[in-house]
């Protein structure tokens, strides 16, 4: 029988299991309206870590949020605890690693400041849909 026209595509399923994770953060994030979000793939151009997740908000009550979002998110779906986490929102710059993917989560302004995306501009961006 034919599929109905109105069916959306199924998601498509990732068999890396660090590029799972990156987009489990992403999702994480935007659940809580995160701007200018973007997965970088650094397994070829960096020795630390496999994925950054870069993500924006506007407010200090909202990068906690955002945080918040994503730890639960991972916890939820896999069971994950970052092994790291570092500054408040406060700083205007939280970082929670879980190894293999670092999130950063920056106030909008703090992320003109550093500009992780142009100082590893050799890192592949990966699509993510809103």
């Amino acid at each position: 029988m034919p599929k109905p026209k109105s069916a959306k595509p199924a998601p498509a399923i990732h068999t890396d299991p660090e590029e799972a994770l990156a987009r489990l953060c992403a999702d994480g994030a935007l659940d809580k309206k995160a701007e200018d979000v973007v997965i970088l793939d650094m397994r070829t151009v960096s020795s630390f870590t496999d994925f950054f997740v870069i993500v924006s908000g506007t407010s200090d009550p909202q990068l906690k949020a955002i945080a918040t979002s994503i730890r639960g998110k991972v916890r939820d779906a896999i069971d994950m605890r970052p092994l790291a986490e570092d500054g408040i929102p406060g700083s205007q710059w939280i970082i929670i690693d879980y190894g293999s993917v670092i999130v950063h989560i920056f106030h909008t302004e703090k992320r003109d400041v550093y500009a992780l995306e142009t100082l590893w501009g050799d890192a592949r961006r990966i699509e993510i849909s809103e």
